[in-house]
């Protein structure tokens, strides 16, 4: 605990990591401030209402990592949601277009280059959706059977497609702005202000039911500690690596000698990240957004087969969550330029020859280490619908927010604790003694 305060004070020392963190704040601030600007033209009231009908749609995911601004319609209603789309479509297309796969092979000029193209793919995606979501809110109505939409036309249809790619436009720019002048991932940090600005309503609601004795205080005792073991799960399982050892060869190059030393490489046990918990809900919560405007009986039936809680939604869900993390782990890693790249400075895996048989190598240890990764993430994103049903937590914990917020918490404080450590500071994080190195590597 000391040590933890003695590394907060750390960062006040430093005047650069002070107007980091300082401009992060601001930038936050403003997102949250724009979060409460409405869109014009909509009946606020109406539209609350209708969204207490569509949790656990395609709309309530959607409006979770919009920080709630979607319920509202505010100016960033559309939140990043089209960027990460865009990014996402971006790095499938690297794979399948040539052209694409030399752009990202090229450096600094190429990650810009493709940087631009996921800017104009943001914006395309935004319009997109801006008047997608201008046209379904003309024909929505609150259970009351209020319009959502007093005046519809194409003028409310028009003022709504420019003001939230206006506000996606506005949120990219502070989330690239926070990335390069502030402190951590911008597109992250934003991703997790939404998520935690819930947390009073989570608290107040808890309070409440903990003082009309419908939560026993020693119920809601377990609850918190049975929360605090799965986050630390989830720290574990999100640095969780298997370390392959590497021996470099040593070369004579004129009067100097290179190589000749021992490194590892870090495979990640969670390599996809969030992403594939990210595709599966979008998958499945995808009927049941489709009955909300097209309701005939057959999807009625599919959608409810493929509710929260129903048994075929969990099987269904956590099924899709593993393919899609085999899946997006063999986009994003290549073993055979891996491979290829070892091979060209004379790095080997001890046992193991150079060349096909090492990128054979990784890609069998990095399928059998993917398994428990993407287990444990279809079993966290299950959680919250039993934790609801069977100890009526008050509040949603798991899944996909506890996953992106340990990530962004985990990425904030690493990048905090190197500019400590550049100063000669003591960081957040307590680094392994030299015997326990030397160890690991044997």
């Amino acid at each position: 605990m000391i040590e933890g305060l003695q590394s907060f004070q750390n960062v006040l020392k430093i005047p650069e990591l002070k107007r980091r963190i300082a401009f992060t704040g601001v930038m936050l601030f403003a997102y949250r401030l724009g979060a409460h600007v409405p869109t014009p033209g909509i009946d606020g009231n109406a539209l609350a209402q209708f969204f207490d009908q569509v949790q656990g749609t395609l709309l309530g995911m959607v409006d979770l990592f919009s920080g709630g601004n979607l319920r509202r319609l505010s100016i960033f209603a559309l939140g990043i949601m089209p960027y990460i789309s865009a990014s996402i479509i971006l790095q499938l297309l690297t794979v399948v277009i040539p052209a694409l796969e030399r752009l990202a092979k090229e450096g600094e000029a190429g990650r810009k280059k493709i940087t631009q193209y996921t800017r104009y793919g943001t914006i395309v995606l935004s319009a997109i959706q801006a008047l997608g979501i201008a046209y379904g809110l003309e024909s929505m109505r609150s259970p009351t059977g209020v319009s959502i939409v007093p005046t519809p036309g194409w003028a409310f249809r028009l003022l709504t497609l420019v003001t939230l790619t206006a506000g996606t436009a506005l949120i990219m720019w502070m989330g690239e702005q926070i990335s390069e002048k502030g402190i951590g991932n911008g597109i992250s940090l934003i991703i997790f202000a939404g998520i935690v600005v819930r947390l009073p309503s989570a608290v107040t609601a808890s309070y409440t039911l903990i003082s009309t004795g419908e939560l026993k205080l020693f119920v809601f005792g377990a609850i918190v500690a049975v929360m605090v073991g799965i986050t630390a799960a989830v720290v574990l399982m999100q640095e969780g690596q298997r370390k392959i050892p590497v021996q470099y060869a040593k070369r004579v190059v004129g009067r100097r000698v290179y190589g000749g030393q021992s490194t590892h490489i870090p495979l990640r046990i969670n390599t996809a990240g969030v992403i594939p918990v990210i595709f599966a809900s979008s998958l499945i919560l995808f009927p049941a957004t489709l009955t909300r405007f097209a309701p005939y009986a057959w999807m009625q039936a599919v959608s409810d087969a493929l509710s929260p809680g129903q048994f075929t939604y969990t099987v269904l869900y956590m099924a899709l969550i593993v393919f899609f993390a085999y899946f997006y782990t063999a986009i994003v890693f290549n073993p055979i330029d891996l491979a290829d790249n070892m091979k060209k400075y004379g790095g080997f895996i001890p046992g193991v020859r150079p060349g096909k048989k090492t990128a054979e190598h990784i890609d069998r240890t990095l399928t059998r280490i993917t398994l428990p990764g993407a287990l444990f993430l279809a079993l966290i994103s299950v959680l919250p619908d039993y934790m609801i049903r069977w100890f009526n937590v008050p509040f949603y914990f798991g899944g996909t927010s506890l996953l992106i917020v340990v990530g962004v918490a985990l990425d904030t404080v690493r990048q905090m604790e190197s500019h400590l450590l550049m100063r000669n500071y003591e960081g957040f994080l307590k680094r392994p003694s030299k015997s326990r190195g030397a160890f690991a590597r044997g």
